[in-house]
């Protein structure tokens, strides 16, 4: 017995081409507004729709609807009733964003996923899911779809947005299951005719004129009209009936067409009053970037770059970038930077509206450490660089890097991006040399004073371009260093002591093609005391200089 059925259900999963879930959020425009200000959802709200005396509910919590409250009153019809209630319009931002987290949804179920406001369908979407069933087993196919159905709603729910799921063989059987509010509701193939025919022709499609003509022939169920002769319904209603009476016997007219993922998420909502104070503004704007890290974290992605789009009164718009270190999905990290950015540069008027928009990227893994110190985490790096820009600037943060030139003193600053951990460990190599040094550059040098002896003593030559630049040079690579000892004022490390080994001088100059030429003579020492120290003399002062330490 258990055979038959296992080899009747693999029979069954190869008859079945297609199968259509359909995710309905009811009330959308006042769900993707909960979704935004999720404090209100224990209060009577009403979301309308239009300005002044033209505004209509269109949507009502329930504890407004018990009181009374319908879609098409106007405010003051609402209000006569519910003297408390909320009003919030409708926010063309909120609404955008709930429908991207519901496709979003659908996709970590099935790649193919249409989005349902391209046919008029506001907050719904479709997605096939067949061969779904490897991932939710069970003992039937229908146990399975009804498991995916379960998944999808609560993964919908986690997102902030209230879902009826319905599974059938074509989008219109799925749409009007969906609609049944027994989530979820699974439609097998063999029954979808019948559970098609009783419904009334208003929900099959009510935007299609035709049904009030076929009321008028006493043809009031999608049975009825499926059981008709095709010839006469095309003769009698032309192309409209002939379309209509497909869908009732269960073609959809529009297959599914999967959409091309966005290559970026967005949040953000309109404010009911203008904000003119930071800290109110951040306070509604930690919920969007809090949401917006919930849709990367459920991708498997993390923000790179974060835009922000800032609507001002009466008609202005501010644009700003914020570029990271490393990605990240951290809602603290991005709100810390989102708030000394505003703090450096202020809007300069109130805040109306605004959005979030993230780039996303893969996160950067990182090597842990079972001994070792803690890795560097990057939010915190990234928190940590947007502080310094607000202390010290853009121009003065940054990682240095060599320049072409002479002097060993030259550099220019990078943006700190800290490598990534390398993908395969390496092994060290056995022939690099052993006992190297590194010097830690002083910046700016500090000047010393040292005592020589040799042959030849001479005072600092003239500038350059003089008519004794001529004269011998004095015999520097004759001479012996004997001590060494900080300049009066001068700040630094303790460099003080007699020249136990001194090993130089190395030439270093500049000609015509720099404006302000160098000219020195570089030493390395050792003192008695102990400490190794690059020292310089500059050629055109005669002035002595300690240059680095080496560690």
């Amino acid at each position: 017995m258990g055979s038959d059925h296992r080899a009747q259900t693999r029979i069954e999963r190869t008859v079945r081409i297609q199968r259509i879930a359909c995710l309905v959020v009811p009330l959308f425009p006042l769900a993707a507004r909960l979704r935004s200000e999720p404090e209100l959802r224990d209060e009577a709200v009403a979301v309308l729709d239009g300005t002044g005396d033209r505004a209509r509910v269109v949507a009502a919590t329930r504890s407004a609807r018990k009181a009374g409250v319908r879609p098409g009153m106007s405010l003051p019809q609402a209000r006569a009733l519910l003297p408390d209630l909320i009003a919030r319009g409708r926010d063309p931002e909120c609404e955008r964003a709930a429908r991207n987290a519901l496709l979003e949804v659908a996709e970590a179920f099935s790649p193919r996923v249409q989005d349902g406001a391209e046919e008029g369908e506001d907050g719904t979407a479709y997605l096939d899911v067949a061969g779904l069933e490897r991932h939710f087993p069970a003992e039937t196919l229908d146990a399975s779809e009804h498991e995916a159905g379960r998944a999808m709603a609560a993964t919908s729910e986690a997102m902030g947005l209230p879902t009826w799921v319905g599974i059938a063989g074509s989008k219109l059987a799925a749409r009007v299951a969906a609609g049944e509010g027994a989530s979820p509701t699974v439609i097998p193939a063999a029954d979808e005719a019948a559970f098609l025919a009783p419904l009334p022709l208003d929900r099959l499609c009510p935007e299609i004129g035709v049904a009030a003509t076929l009321k008028r022939w006493g043809i009031r169920s999608v049975g009825e009209l499926a059981r008709l002769p095709a010839a006469q319904v095309t003769s009698r209603l032309g192309e409209a009936g002939r379309a209509l009476q497909a869908i009732a016997r269960g073609y959809d007219p529009h297959p599914l067409t999967p959409r091309n993922r966005p290559l970026t998420f967005r949040e953000g909502m309109d404010l009911e009053w203008p904000l003119v104070a930071l800290e109110p503004f951040l306070f509604v704007a930690r919920t969007a970037i809090e949401r917006l890290c919930r849709r990367l974290e459920a991708r498997g992605l993390a923000c790179s770059r974060l835009e922000i789009s800032l609507s001002l009164e009466p008609d202005g718009h501010d644009e700003r970038s914020l570029e990271l270190p490393a990605p990240t999905t951290d809602a603290k990290v991005l709100l810390t930077l989102t708030r000394l950015d505003l703090e450096a540069r202020a809007p300069g008027a109130p805040v109306a509206g605004f959005a979030f928009t993230a780039h996303p990227n893969e996160p950067r893994g990182a090597q842990l450490s079972l001994l070792g110190p803690e890795a560097l985490a990057p939010d915190r790096l990234a928190t940590t660089i947007a502080r310094l820009f607000a202390l010290l600037g853009p121009d003065r943060v940054g990682s240095p890097r060599p320049v072409d030139t002479h002097r060993p003193e030259e550099f220019e600053l990078a943006p700190y991006e800290p490598p990534p951990p390398p993908a395969v460990r390496r092994e060290p190599r056995r022939d690099r040399p052993r006992g190297l040094l590194t010097v830690r550059a002083l910046r700016p040098p500090m000047e010393l004073e040292v005592i020589v002896a040799g042959d030849q003593v001479a005072e600092p030559p003239t500038a350059y371009g003089s008519a004794e630049e001529q004269l011998p040079a004095p015999a520097v690579d004759r001479w012996r260093l004997l001590s060494v000892r900080p300049a009066p004022g001068a700040s630094g490390p303790r460099l003080d002591g007699r020249i136990r080994v001194a090993s130089g001088p190395w030439r270093l100059e500049e000609g015509w093609w720099s404006d302000d030429p160098a000219d020195r003579d570089y030493w390395d020492v050792e003192l008695d005391g102990g400490g190794l120290y690059r020292i310089y003399r500059d050629r055109r002062t005669g002035s002595w200089y300690a240059d680095g330490v080496y560690d």
